[in-house]
């Protein structure tokens, strides 16, 4: 007699066993089952394949940029909010200047109210521009003037980068020297900060 719930219980017993030896082999450095990195680089080749060589080299070279302004972006967001909710507590927010604030939470709502979009939506940095993050820095400068050199290393890094930025986010490819000098001043952020 086919019993369907003992033959489920059996069958999910056998994978939760499989997975627990699994993970014992792959923290001994031994793959088990596909490697997700070739399986990426696979599906991100045969997407990129129509396109010509030249094209999709470009296209690496500016994604791998692209992560590193991702990431930094995100950490100058971070380093605001831990700074001023540090100094300002629970309202932070309201030391925001009030163009900035009011832009931002405009954004928001119409993230919240108009876009099929399900990303990220609570955090109000989320919907700051990236010029607008130095603004906030030098309004509230006294939270932040024992990390970063100067107000004017500050304005002058942001300021480049900021054009840099939004020449990649509206896919343009930048010359090797601007890439060097991209890497250059987020590697000097990274160090003044501490990351």
């Amino acid at each position: 007699m086919i019993n369907p719930l003992k033959d489920l219980r059996d069958f999910m017993f056998r994978g939760v066993m499989f997975e627990s030896e699994a993970n014992k082999f792959q923290s001994a450095g031994i793959q088990v089952g596909a490697d997700q990195g070739q399986a990426e680089e696979r599906l991100l080749s045969e997407a990129l394949t129509p396109f010509g060589v030249s094209r999709r080299n470009n296209a690496i070279e500016m994604a791998r940029l692209y992560a590193v302004l991702h990431c930094f972006e995100n950490e100058v967001r971070s380093l605001i909010r831990e700074r001023l909710e540090e100094k300002e507590g629970p309202n932070w927010a309201d030391k925001l200047p009030r163009n900035v604030k009011s832009y931002a939470e405009s954004r928001q709502k119409s993230a919240f109210t108009d876009s099929w979009l399900e990303g990220e939506k609570a955090d109000i940095l989320g919907f700051i521009d990236f010029g607008h993050l130095s603004s906030i820095i030098l309004e509230n400068w006294k939270h932040f003037e024992d990390l970063i050199p100067s107000q004017h290393w500050l304005k002058q890094r942001m300021d480049e980068l900021e054009k840099a930025r939004n020449f990649i986010a509206h896919n343009r490819m930048l010359l090797p020297s601007e890439f060097h000098r991209m890497y250059m001043y987020i590697a000097d952020w990274n160090r003044v900060i501490g990351l």
